[in-house]
């Protein structure tokens, strides 16, 4: 049993930690991690509950083969109803603390109600409680983590936290563990303040015991870690340049967001790019990036460790940002740059750590600049309104918006809603680049056009990591489809995302999808659970979550009308590049993509859907 079989259950308004046996019934038809914890949410909260009331629910839940030698086995996730969306929101992340979680003798961690004070979640194997977290309260995730390993006098622990914008109820604020790892899209965060839960720290000696086959799990995990050592992109590409190894092959192919969306090729690209983190700065003679990182369990290494300027404007006088730290991935290094014209990269490192040090997620927060700056510049927004001048591409801009947003001040607590907030505040909603509330990331649909059906139909509001047919159309994985047409668009989107919801389930990290197919997974979980983990099982698994993720957003009011792309993109044909006198084709792919799921003209799964999913 890959399973721990346990589930901790606190309720912060009793103060209360108990245990409670897993719903083996429930694992096996949801597998784990975001499958398992969305059954949990989905059978225990009402679909209409406020996300930041005490009804809502948070869960952390890891996978059956997080912490295991699978390779990538360190992933957990987050699930609850999100408060940048209204809509089912799971947010996954690595680093140690998954492991930890499952070393600790935990499947999941179920928070429900709301504490009177600021509390802490301390967990050492079978033992949990809640601590004061007082003074700990409008401290940073970095301050934070650093004062629970003092307190515990254990550097071992480890530690996932909020800063200051999730207790500011930041909309985007997103749940830090081991400094730069974050649970970090739809504002878990927000929901994790709104309980006064500040962190969980976890200690756990049990390591996973019960693998069904041991010998065959060896042997499946050994063969599946040469798979990704004998691939180009995760045995060459991520570990050299990370994920930002795309920045200059998305703009080549014009589907680069650049200016909040105006147009889809940045003209200083190769500034932010991969290989100028590489680059010797004429400064000081050093390179941004430092080395490579992995998470527990990873042989791909795609995090980056980075060291800033000292001279640069934003750090001359803040020697705590001197250090090494979390470094820019393509999402974080598109959003903060290409978005708001910007080319710096050093402010964009600069923010980076902020969104870190403060608990923010770096792709909704700077896509909202996207629209703030197109604001100014359409004379909307002013400069004192702001606080500052606001055009496309002042790094200076960047920076001081990033801490304001990050302590909540001025004009931090209007950027903190949210770009669809915002722009409909100041009249200008099609200005706000998001589907159901939830920014885009860096892929333009008009040049990329099955990331458009990918955006308009992801449960969570727009996302990459659902389906992200970037890697069949643009860089030929598992098959090369055509980037610029519809056809066959909506196959290829249904089948990206069922077999998605399998690796978050598994509690593996999606970045193996280059390399692995569910063929690869499959022998891995067949021989680590109990049970038939067939690929016929594992395919419908994927599909089941999908569906059950639907029905909960249908549920909460969302209809056919929200699968939709801002007007940007469906009617202003991009100006340059290979998509050039294109806009995004989703009439044409959305009544497919309906049909393909077993689903009415609606966007509601069909009876014959739901009984043969068991839903």
């Amino acid at each position: 049993m890959a399973w721990n079989r346990q589930v901790l259950r606190v309720n912060l308004t009793a103060g209360t930690c108990t245990s409670e046996p897993l719903n083996m019934e429930w694992a096996d038809q949801y597998l784990g991690s975001r499958g398992l914890a969305t059954k949990y949410l989905v059978e225990e909260t009402d679909p209409k509950v406020d996300p930041l009331s005490p009804e809502n629910k948070m869960i952390m839940s890891t996978g059956p083969l997080t912490g295991t030698m699978a390779s990538t086995g360190g992933r957990y996730t987050i699930v609850t109803k999100g408060p940048l969306t209204g809509a089912i929101a799971c947010s996954n992340s690595g680093g140690f603390f998954g492991a930890e979680m499952k070393f600790a003798g935990w499947d999941m961690i179920i928070f429900e109600g709301k504490s009177p004070k600021p509390v802490y979640l301390y967990v050492e194997n079978e033992k949990a409680e809640l601590r004061d977290a007082s003074d700990l309260w409008g401290k940073t995730c970095w301050e934070t983590e650093e004062t629970i390993k003092e307190r515990l006098q254990d550097p071992l622990v480890r530690v996932s936290s909020i800063g200051r914008a999730g207790e500011n109820e930041v909309l985007f604020a997103c749940v830090v563990n081991d400094l730069h790892r974050a649970a970090g899209r739809s504002g878990v965060g927000a929901v994790m303040g709104s309980k006064n839960l500040k962190a969980v720290a976890l200690r756990g000696t049990k390591g996973v015991g019960g693998i069904k086959d041991f010998p065959a799990f060896l042997q499946a995990t050994q063969d599946a870690k040469k798979v990704l050592a004998e691939n180009a992109v995760t045995g060459q590409g991520l570990p050299t340049y990370g994920t930002q190894v795309l920045m200059n092959v998305i703009n080549e192919i014009g589907a680069l967001p650049t200016r909040n969306h105006r147009d889809v090729q940045f003209e200083d690209a190769s500034k932010i790019s991969a290989e100028a983190m590489h680059e010797k700065r004429e400064s000081d003679g050093k390179t941004q990036l430092i080395t490579n990182a992995a998470c527990f369990g990873c042989t791909i290494a795609c995090g980056r460790i980075s060291q800033m300027d000292k001279d640069h404007f934003t750090v001359k006088n803040s020697p705590k940002y001197w250090d090494a730290s979390g470094g820019l991935e393509y999402e974080a290094a598109w959003a903060l740059g290409a978005a708001n014209g910007v080319g710096d990269l050093e402010a964009l490192q600069y923010a980076n750590m902020l969104c870190n040090e403060d608990g923010m997620d770096p792709i909704s927060f700077g896509a909202t600049i996207g629209a703030v700056m197109e604001l100014y510049e359409m004379g909307v927004l002013t400069k004192e309104q702001i606080g500052i001048e606001a055009p496309f591409g002042s790094a200076e801009a960047l920076a001081k918006m990033a801490e304001m947003t990050a302590t909540g001040e001025g004009f931090g607590k209007e950027i903190g809603q949210g770009s669809a907030r915002l722009t409909k505040k100041y009249g200008h909603p099609e200005l706000s680049m998001s589907v159901k509330g939830q920014e885009f990331p860096a892929y333009d649909s008009r040049g990329i056009q099955g990331m458009g059906l990918t955006y308009a139909t992801s449960n969570r509001g727009a996302c990459h990591l659902r389906s992200y047919t970037v890697a069949s159309e643009v860089l030929g994985i598992p098959v090369k489809t055509d980037p610029l047409t519809t056809e066959g668009k909506p196959e290829l989107v249904k089948a990206f995302q069922d077999a998605t919801a399998v690796f978050d389930a598994a509690g593996i990290c999606v970045f193996t999808s280059f390399a692995w197919t569910l063929a690869d997974v499959q022998p891995q979980l067949q021989a680590a659970c109990e049970g038939d983990w067939s690929m016929e099982k594992l395919n419908e698994v994927g599909e089941r979550i999908w569906n059950m993720e639907r029905q909960y957003n249908n549920a909460a009011g969302f209809t056919a009308k929200d699968d939709n792309l801002p007007p940007r993109l469906t009617t202003e044909p991009a100006k340059v590049g290979p998509a050039k006198g294109l806009v995004n084709g989703l009439d044409k792919m959305l009544p497919e993509y309906y049909q393909i799921r077993g689903w009415t003209q609606d966007g509601v799964p069909t009876k014959e859907t739901l009984e043969r999913l068991g839903l």
